[in-house]
């Protein structure tokens, strides 16, 4: 029986920093000869929006990650979500509404897994005068109330410290993300 397609967005790290570019036509490409259909690419700091047969979510992450490395000759870590995750995310309300006004800038960090316990601790060590987190299942929120070049929180330092991979977007990205690319509406039923 054929599985029902679904609307994903990838979201890559190491996508156009450090050194490592990437055209996103080509990346694109790479995701066309994955098998996904109605690839698209948003901004260039690897949002690609697909649909994929319905399935285990963990399975397509890897199977990016393999072809992406493969093609590109480094590690690609991939965080796959549905659009009405990133929709969900987009709206979230991590934050008190003064926190965020007042704040430079408000981030979201995509994660493989929830964070246990342990480094729901360890992330409360991040924390300070300037840099706030919050976690909702697999993102973590970041708010930053001066300039981030003023922080010393980094994408290189979280990992470091969480000892997890992440990649981080601002929420900006991800509203308009999810202006340009809604889930679909709820079927209506019949009369």
């Amino acid at each position: 029986m054929p599985r029902t397609p679904v609307r994903l967005v990838a979201f890559l790290r190491a996508i156009n920093v450090g050194g490592h570019v990437v055209k996103m036509d080509v990346l694109k490409k790479h995701f066309e000869a994955l098998g996904f259909t109605d690839v698209q690419t948003f901004i260039a700091s690897g949002n690609v929006i697909f649909t994929a047969p319905g399935g285990d979510r963990s399975a397509i992450e890897k199977k990016i990650e393999k072809r992406l490395e493969s093609a590109l000759g480094y590690e690609v870590r991939t965080f796959v979500r549905t659009v009405d995750e990133v929709a969900a995310i987009a709206t979230y309300e991590a934050f008190r509404p003064a926190a965020v006004k007042t704040a430079r800038s408000l981030n979201v960090g995509f994660l493989a897994d929830p964070l246990d316990a342990a480094a729901l601790e360890t992330l409360q060590t991040l924390e300070n005068e300037i840099d706030g987190f919050h976690v909702n299942g697999r993102e973590v929120y970041w708010i930053c109330k001066t300039l981030q070049s003023e922080s010393t929180m980094s994408n290189m330092r979280f990992e470091k410290v969480m000892k997890t991979r992440v990649t981080f977007r601002g929420l900006k990205t991800i509203v308009k993300l999810t202006a340009k690319h809604p889930p679909a509406p709820a079927a209506k039923g019949r009369r």
